[in-house]
């Protein structure tokens, strides 16, 4: 991964998925997440106007990190990457997303959830890693598990995470930072609440950082 997105996933430790049938309203919460501190933004393919969102983001935001997450396959990584995507995270470990954003110099984060899906990973020369869906594979104590013996790699948990567990998270020395929904809830989104968004940012940093 590139040395500069590793430093700053160490700084914050939290990487908050950006979801929107909108431009306009990913944006807006992609603005709020800034201001509250989170300058890493992962916006998923969950939506038809994911693409766009995604490259709007991009465009908006130049000096934010700004991902491609649930990317599926070759073709989708490639998409991102014309879209303005400089990092690529997926649910799971398919080898051609991995060389199209090797070739392309794109640091990609594959899913994994058991240890032979981390040994491939390891074997394709990976050292960062999704752990998908992390709460429903065992947690904290599958990361403790995995990373005694893939000593040299580190995690981003998603899946379960949130406010409450963040702490025991992160405590694990393997992960470098967690991804979460809870970080943009649809209940505010759609009532334009995006202060709300900032402040759980804002509050996500805080336990990291405690």
């Amino acid at each position: 991964m590139s040395e500069n997105l590793i430093k700053t996933l160490e700084a914050k430790r939290v990487v908050p998925l950006v979801q929107s049938e909108n431009v306009d309203t990913a944006l807006r919460i992609s603005e709020a997440l800034l201001e509250g501190g989170l300058d890493v933004l992962e916006v998923v393919l969950r939506t038809d106007v994911a693409l766009d969102c995604l490259e709007a983001i991009a465009n908006e935001f130049p000096h934010a990190h700004v991902g491609a997450g649930t990317v599926l396959s070759a073709e989708q990584s490639q998409d991102v990457i014309r879209r303005g995507a400089n990092f690529i995270v997926s649910p799971g470990l398919d080898p051609a997303s991995v060389k199209v954003a090797n070739d392309a110099g794109i640091p990609i984060l594959p899913g994994i959830s058991t240890a032979t899906e981390l040994q491939q990973a390891w074997n394709m020369g990976l050292r960062t890693v999704k752990l998908f869906p992390a709460s429903l594979v065992g947690g904290p104590k599958i990361l403790k598990a995995l990373s005694s013996v893939f000593r040299d790699v580190r995690f981003m948990p998603t899946g379960g995470v949130s406010p409450t567990n963040l702490h025991e998270y992160l405590a694990v020395p393997a992960v470098l930072a967690c991804g979460g929904s809870w970080l943009t809830p649809e209940d505010a989104i759609a009532a334009g609440d995006f202060g709300a968004i900032t402040q759980l940012a804002k509050d996500a940093i805080a336990i990291a950082q405690s």
